[in-house]
């Protein structure tokens, strides 16, 4: 081998390190080296050649990571869950690093030797990842180049941390010392390691941008909103004169709470959790309070211009609010549930207004059909949705039993509708579809007003916001975008997730919105800034469902796997986990005041959460080692054989929900 092919393997090391500054010496030394027609020593050159084989060679990989395996397997008890965290992320770009360098064979040998090792905690990762068999692989398939760009966050004591480095240096385990500096990102704590039980959320990919500990740092606002409707409320001791209420234009305070109560699961929610603390401090005693945080949720100003609200919707919104029942897990609320039968697997979404008189499907032919519970409950027989479209263009269609069932239908998607989202006041209606547009529907005039361009592929979910007016969509495009109703350009645009935005909640306060995605990490946003102020860790699948609190502290999230997580927001923390549904979490509300959560599954169940006692005591406890914080299960209510697709609380605490009959349920 020549002088030339030496140096291409030198700079080509010194590339692969990052050593710039050193390349650029060794090329100008190289440089004058052949200006003064130096040679290489030959016993230099053997050693520079036979370095770089070594280090390059496909061998190393499976060496080093069986005895890097051997090694953490074979640690104290109190490191090892530490140690063998660093095992999945190193596993995986091994893999990848043979992929790319052409070794096909010794790649897919090594990614048969050792999967088995991380296959409860991965299986999906691993299952897309089998389809990778040559370098091109790397570039075409989303999931591996997205890894291939990320950084991985793994969470370890500095002990751990320090056993792990004397090991890699003591051995001279080059290749996997590389792979953890170039691919690891260590968030090395003080003391001794953590509890088992966190192993769930050390490891994530967090992408190129900053890192998830320095994002969870940023101050979050969670409160509601100042000078709210709730806060009236609690004032007059839940009576409004009636002069205040048809007092002309409410202010823009005003307008904002007023509005916020209208949103039924969310805004609802934070006014009867007000209402809530209202009582608990007429009491005198924080015993109720202390598990709702409604009284002690701070009041922050909105970063949106609300819209006004009209009198009439205020003066009913009151109305609810005052007939509100109050819920605890000793009184459960009373569930009303909408079945669609005759679907044939054609229906994709359903969605409930706050009040739950109107009930809207999206369907795999493009149509979205919405009921009116009036009507229906006119008729004799139960009241079951027909999907059947036989006549596309009549508004009432025959079920199979020959009863009349009243539809409209609104057609103008040119693919299937993923997601459908009622207004605070049931006047307007959101529908999102895989041709990668949004539809504003009016269900007045039973009409399309606006068609919403701006995603670049199917959006999966879009939601108007708790003071309606404001919506926000998520997309295969891995973005999630916030819009008016007066603009056909979005107002934000939110990048950051590492795949599918899947499902998109506002909170309470409508300055910040989360999505759940298919990189299994929820993101909060911060509406006005478009900034990504929290990352939340800890699934194990993509996110389907999320869920704000009424107070706005708290966020649930609901996952493929039937896990749903309890988060702080203001930590960033996941506070509790909800362990139970054996499928997907597709639907999840609080109720009016907070102190239930309901989740919705593809496994025919609605479960009832009591969050107040669960939230607490893991505030109590969370450093205690070995606390199991789980939510307290208080109902489950299963279905013949309905998958639960949509959960509404009303804002009198009358649980809606909704799913289509399927016989192989």
């Amino acid at each position: 081998m020549d002088e030339e092919e030496i140096e291409k393997a030198v700079v080509a090391y010194l590339k692969k390190k990052g050593f710039k500054q050193t390349e650029l010496a060794f090329q100008e030394e190289q440089q004058l080296n052949k200006n003064t027609n130096s040679r290489l020593d030959p016993d230099i050159t053997k050693k520079i050649l036979s370095f770089s084989e070594f280090e390059t060679g496909p061998e190393r990989y499976q060496e080093e990571y069986s005895k890097l395996r051997s090694w953490a397997y074979s640690s104290l008890d109190l490191y090892k869950h530490e140690l063998l965290r660093v095992l999945y992320p190193v596993f995986i770009h091994c893999f990848m690093e043979l992929v790319a360098r052409g070794h096909i064979q010794e790649a897919r040998a090594f990614f048969d030797s050792y999967r088995e090792d991380h296959e409860m905690m991965h299986l999906r990762d691993l299952q897309k990842l089998e389809g990778v068999l040559s370098p091109s692989h790397l570039k075409e398939m989303e999931f591996a180049h997205s890894i291939r760009l990320s950084k991985v966050n793994i969470k370890m004591c500095q002990y751990s941390y320090d056993l792990l480095l004397q090991y890699l240096h003591k051995t001279e385990s080059i290749t996997m010392l590389g792979i953890i500096n170039e691919r690891i990102n260590f968030q090395v704590s003080p003391g001794q390691p953590g509890s088992i039980s966190d192993d769930a959320e050390v490891v994530t990919l967090v992408g190129s941008g900053p890192d998830a500990s320095l994002l969870n740092q940023k101050e979050i606002h969670w409160g509601l909103l100042e000078d709210s409707l709730e806060e009236r409320l609690e004032k007059t001791g839940g009576m409004v004169p009636d002069s205040e209420k048809f007092d002309g234009d409410p202010k823009e305070g005003e307008v904002d709470e007023n509005k916020k109560s209208v949103e039924g699961g969310k805004q609802g929610a934070s006014l009867k959790k007000q209402k809530k603390d209202k009582v608990g401090v007429a009491t005198g005693k924080s015993s109720r309070t202390e598990g709702s945080t409604v009284t002690t949720a701070p009041r922050v100003k909105s970063e949106l211009a609300l819209p006004a609200i009209p009198a009439e919707v205020e003066h009913s919104i009151l109305e609810d609010l005052r007939n509100r029942v109050q819920l605890s897990n000793v009184a459960l609320p009373s569930v009303s549930f909408y079945t669609f039968v005759n679907t044939h697997n054609g229906l994709n979404c359903a969605s409930i207004s706050h009040d739950g008189s109107l009930v809207a499907g999206g369907f795999s032919d493009s149509s979205l059909k919405v009921w009116d519970m009036a009507k229906l409950g006119q008729q004799t027989g139960p009241s079951f949705l027909q999907g059947e479209t036989d006549s596309p263009s009549s508004e009432h269609v025959l079920g199979s039993s020959g009863g009349r069932r009243c539809y409209t239908l609104f057609q103008g998607h040119s693919g299937p509708v993923y997601s459908a989202s009622f207004s605070p006041y049931g006047d307007f209606l959101l529908s999102s579809s895989s041709d990668s547009t949004i539809r504003l529907w009016s269900t007045r005039l039973n009409a399309n007003l606006v068609c919403y361009k701006g995603h670049n592929y199917p959006v999966w979910d879009v939601q108007f916001s708790p003071v309606g007016h404001y919506f926000a969509s998520c997309s295969h495009d891995r973005t999630a975008r916030i819009w008016s109703m007066d603009r056909i350009q979005p107002l934000r645009i939110m990048a950051g997730h590492l795949s599918d935005v899947d499902c998109v909640q506002w909170h309470a306060n409508c300055n910040y919105i989360a999505t759940g995605s298919s990189d299994k990490t929820v993101r909060l946003w911060d509406v006005q800034s478009g900034d990504c102020v929290r990352i939340f860790i800890g699934h194990r699948s993509m996110i389907l469902s999320l869920a704000m609190s009424p107070d706005g502290r708290y966020m649930a999230s609901g996952d493929e796997d039937g896990t749903v997580m309890m988060w702080d927001l203001s930590s960033g923390r996941c506070i509790t986990p909800l362990v139970g549904h054996s499928s997907c979490v597709w639907s999840l509300a609080f109720s009016g005041e907070g102190s239930l959560l309901a989740s919705g599954s593809a496994d025919c169940t609605v479960k009832l959460w009591d969050v107040t006692t669960s939230t607490k005591a893991p505030l109590k406890e969370e450093n205690k080692p070995g606390i199991n914080n789980r939510l307290r299960s208080l109902k489950t209510l299963p279905t013949k054989a309905t998958p639960v697709y949509a959960l509404r609380f009303s804002r009198r605490n009358l649980l809606f929900a909704a799913g289509a009959f399927s016989k192989g349920a």
